[in-house]
């Protein structure tokens, strides 16, 4: 994979297609691979950039304290680096919630925001994830957790990525959790992002919807049991120029879940 060298540090992305630019933003706990099945639908009409951000599955550890606006100015500086302009950002779960403080951040940078299911107001996180707010603050937790994720079983809680997915391929799950497994850069870079993340900086992003100016598509998993519809609901109207389209048969991850009806909303 390509890098691309920060102030905080490494990112790997990989890269395909050509035309305006798509800059992706995976969750915690997940990498680039939640973008796999969507992209190629893509790449004939735009330039797909997919980073692997520092959220708990990815390749280079960046051994620097994060915090959710630290990881904001990174998704900014990264497109910087690439020389982007006009660019759509992309979000699911917790990147949906860095995508706007982006937006807001940086506002000059962003032609387009496409929102699948993610964190809004005070859902961050939400049930059943709330206890990702104390476990980095218990020592070794953090490791306890990513080699519970050794067994499948374990993967397809409620409390993992059972409630997040309908349709995980194994070998995209196995990418999830193998980084946070292997490596303690990892884990560290995760424990401290967890332990800097509040509610109130979603809480505080959210109130500023108002000043979002450019177009953003809402594609929200109908049968989500962690972001629900009516959170969505609530976004097209406080966003303005915010359009919901409402996604059947679909969990947290949209573009594993329905990569061809999300696709169809570009």
């Amino acid at each position: 994979m390509p890098e691309v060298k920060l102030s905080r540090g490494t990112i790997a992305y990989e890269e395909t297609g050509s035309g305006p630019p798509l800059v992706f933003v995976h969750g915690v706990f997940v990498n680039n691979l939640l973008w796999s099945k969507v992209i190629p639908l893509l790449s004939d009409r735009f330039r797909c950039i997919a980073p692997n951000w520092p959220l708990g599955s990815h390749s280079i550890p960046l051994g620097t304290p994060l915090t959710p606006y630290v990881v904001a100015d990174m998704i900014g500086e990264f497109c910087d680096a690439l020389d982007l302009k006009d660019v759509t950002l992309v979000g699911n779960d917790t990147g949906g919630a860095l995508c706007q403080m982006v937006v807001l951040r940086r506002p000059e940078l962003v032609s387009r925001m496409v929102l699948t299911n993610c964190d809004a107001y005070d859902q961050f996180p939400p049930q059943p994830f709330t206890y990702l707010r104390w476990v980095p603050h218990i020592p070794g937790a953090i490791a306890l957790l990513a080699n519970s994720m050794r067994l499948r079983a374990n993967r397809r809680l409620p409390i993992a990525y059972g409630w997040l997915a309908k349709r995980l391929p194994r070998e995209i799950e196995d990418a999830f959790v193998q980084p946070v497994i292997r490596d303690k850069g990892v884990r560290a870079d995760i424990g401290g992002l967890l332990r800097a993340a509040r509610k109130q900086q979603m809480v505080e992003t959210s109130a500023r919807y108002g000043e979002i100016t450019v177009p953003v598509t809402i594609a929200w998993g109908e049968d989500d049991k962690a972001f629900k519809l009516s959170m969505a609901e609530r976004m097209e109207r406080e966003i303005p120029n915010a359009t919901l389209h409402r996604i059947p048969d679909s969990y947290t991850l949209v573009p594993l879940d329905q990569p061809e009806k999300l696709a169809a909303l570009f």
